[in-house]
């Protein structure tokens, strides 16, 4: 058996496959915000399954991602090259918010105080200027250790190209903790990343520093409570690249983790496309607490190493140089906040209630109002099948808060204000789909959108109807632990990036050769360490290509072999090809380089297979569990409610719905009508 565990803002969510049955179980418990371990094990022993008989545990969290964002990370140093102090100061000239005369630069995660010079110097093309000074250094370590740091990074300019430097400080530093019997963190720029951008690579070491104690402590812990419920099996953790990795590599390299969680869900969205015969789609994940999206084309996600925490239109980000599928995030979910702003507009989000307190109606202190409160009002969520009957609801408390904190305010009924609520987190959600989509220069009408999460698959509907998208699937795996189910299916991945600019030309192809084999080597032995196999290793190159005189690359797929004479034309074309798509134009006589070479190692894993399910032949009429009243857009009226399970195959029904599955409500609306197809996913489709 293999199980899948993602942790989320409100939900912890377990899904487990046996191999040789292929049963599918599920649980969700509800996450535990001041220890997640506990709503990690609660959700173990709820499944009530026997762990001895596991081989592998999958684990999805986020922890990494939520440390930086709230600061509540270990107190790092940084070592850095002498006259380099400030490189965390200066970061970029790239203000996103160019008139606003009240701007601050994002703050460094490292003060001043705490960065310290050291005399070394290696040349851009790697050979060395000025040794390390080892004297220097040791004064460095016992000013750190009176200082009271928690976690030491070393990021010198130029390691990437020659990291010799690196190596030596860490082993005197090493040196120094032994003699007086102490042990701290150490993270080497070079093991991170070996791609230019000397702010970019030290800002992501010292990000990895400042989250590897707690997430070391985190995952140790996991482990032996895990254990000592009989498993013996093997741990891993997804990473933001689409794959996996051991639970050792991640306690070294955290920050391969940042997008753990959202991730998951995108590479269950793509084996429902192959599933179904879309290869174009756009991944809805509507969670507790925010919404994802993700769009795929040709059923293969986008992995970029220019990844930036916490940026947005005014905030340029802290920049992280590690492989993540591109995702955009909304903080809009089922416990978003629903508030006021100083000038009196109804907003939601991104405040969000969480696991505790949660929702008002959840009955546990929340006294704010939420869009899972202003769906219960209105009647599109059961206040009696909350995780199929589990979890009980107070519509009342929903009602009560509603009331005062929104409707009185603007003198509106209860039901208008939750209406409000439900538009702002439709249009958020929306919003979400633009950024991946419109703004990147993509039409929407041309791709499937597959919905998930709690809430994802009520947010979808209105959505299609904005973006004028004609079909929407609802994955036949419960909505609501679809990213834990998606953990299954991810392979074990590690990326390997170094950059060494060279012109992309047919004189250079030994260079370019050579480099992907230096990268194959440190692919293999990256497996070889995590006590893997590399018989079945699936390598493939790709290479972040330019024009000669441009700043920004395009990513290209270059295969799985040597560049040879014979295929050099096909992949120059492809980046011609590529380059126009991104910018609308080409430039078939300029020069070509390739800047930064991109190596991927895969090991397949068995995936979960879904299996067709027979039609009973029975009428719509026995799947509907009653008929409710509801109030949607200023209207009230009554539509009928269905059981998932009951549904018939291949059978339509056309206008208002709610479909209700345990991990999840489906909406259907006027203009629209659905079917349940041979998989159990269900298929709402425009009406023209």
């Amino acid at each position: 058996m293999r199980i899948g565990i993602d942790i989320g803002g409100a939900f912890t969510d377990l899904v487990a496959y046996d191999e040789n049955t292929g049963e599918i179980i599920w649980v969700k418990t509800e996450t535990t915000p001041s220890d997640l371990s506990v709503g990690v094990l609660q959700a173990i022993d709820k499944s009530k399954i026997n762990l001895s008989k596991v081989d592998m545990i999958i684990h999805g969290q986020t922890i990494v991602i939520n440390s930086i964002i709230t600061r509540s990370g270990a107190k790092v140093g940084l070592i850095t090259t002498k006259g380099h102090r400030d490189i965390l100061i200066l970061q970029r000239a790239n203000r996103r918010d160019m008139y606003n005369f009240t701007y601050k630069k994002p703050e460094p995660f490292v003060p001043r105080y705490l960065t310290y010079e050291v005399t070394e110097r290696m040349k851009s093309d790697g050979t060395e200027l000025i040794p390390l000074c080892a004297d220097e250094l040791r004064q460095i370590v016992k000013k750190m250790l009176d200082e009271g740091v928690e976690s030491i990074c070393v990021s010198f300019i130029n390691s990437y190209v020659n990291p010799k430097h690196e190596i030596e400080a860490k082993n005197i530093i090493m040196e120094e903790l032994k003699k007086i019997g102490k042990s701290i963190e150490i993270t080497l720029s070079h093991e991170i990343t070996r791609e230019w951008g000397e702010y970019e690579r030290t800002n992501t070491a010292v990000l990895n520093a400042f989250v590897k104690p707690k997430m070391k402590e985190y995952l140790s812990k996991l482990e032996n409570a895990i254990n000592s419920r009989n498993f013996r099996g093997k741990y891993f953790a997804v990473l933001s690249n689409g794959g996996l990795a051991t639970f050792d590599f991640v306690k070294e390299y955290p920050i391969y983790t940042v997008e753990s969680g959202p991730v998951a869900g995108v590479i269950g969205g793509i084996e429902i496309g192959k599933l179904i015969g879309e290869n174009n789609i756009i991944v809805l994940d509507g969670g507790s607490t925010t919404t994802k999206a993700a769009l795929v084309e040709n059923l293969t996600p986008k992995v970029s190493s220019e990844y930036y925490v916490n940026r947005d239109r005014f905030n340029p980000g802290y920049p992280v140089k590690v492989p993540v599928i591109e995702i955009e995030e909304v903080g809009n979910g089922g416990t978003s906040i629903a508030w006021i702003d100083e000038i009196g507009n109804l907003r939601v989000g991104p405040r969000a209630a969480g696991a505790y307190p949660g929702p008002a109606c959840y009955g546990k202190g929340g006294n704010e109002p939420t869009v899972t409160d202003a769906y219960v009002v209105n009647g599109l969520i059961n206040p009696e099948y909350l995780l199929g009957g589990e979890m009980k609801i107070f519509k009342d408390l929903a009602i009560k808060v509603i009331k005062e904190k929104i409707a009185d305010y603007y003198n509106i009924s209860v039901n208008e204000a939750a209406n409000g609520i439900v538009k702002l987190a439709n249009d958020n959600a929306a919003n979400a789909i633009r950024l991946i989509s419109v703004q990147k220069g993509y039409d929407p009408r041309d791709f499937t959108l597959i919905a998930h999460g709690g809430s994802g698959p009520m947010f979808a509907p209105f959505i299609a109807q904005e973006l004028e998208i004609k079909k929407i699937v609802v994955p036949a795996i419960p909505p609501g632990v679809f990213s834990a189910w998606g953990m299954l299916l991810m392979d074990v991945r590690h990326d390997v990036i170094a950059t060494n600019v060279m012109r992309f030309e047919i004189n250079n192809l030994e260079k370019i050769n050579n480099t992907f084999d230096e990268l194959d080597k440190r692919l293999i032995k990256i497996f070889e360490e995590e006590g893997m196999s590399t018989d079945d290793l699936v390598i493939m190159h790709y290479g972040d290509m330019r024009y000669k005189g441009q700043e920004h690359t395009i990513k290209v797929p270059l295969g799985s072999t040597h560049i040879t004479e014979k295929n050099f034309n096909e992949y120059l074309e492809r980046f011609h090809q590529y380059h126009e798509r991104e910018y609308s134009f080409r430039l078939d006589r300029s020069p070509v380089e390739i800047v930064n070479f991109h190596a991927v190692g895969i090991k397949y894993v068995k995936k979960p297979v879904i299996p067709t399910i027979e039609d009973t032949g029975r009428p719509f009429e026995e799947a509907i569990k009653e008929n409710r009243n509801v109030y949607i857009d200023g209207n009230e009226f009554t539509i009928p409610v269905f059981d998932k399970q009951k549904i018939p195959v291949g059978k339509e029904y056309l206008g208002y719905a709610i479909i209700e599955d345990p991990t999840s409500t489906i909406l259907v609306l006027k203009n629209q009508r659905f079917l349940k197809d041979k998989y159990g996913n269900i298929i709402i489709k425009t009406v023209m």
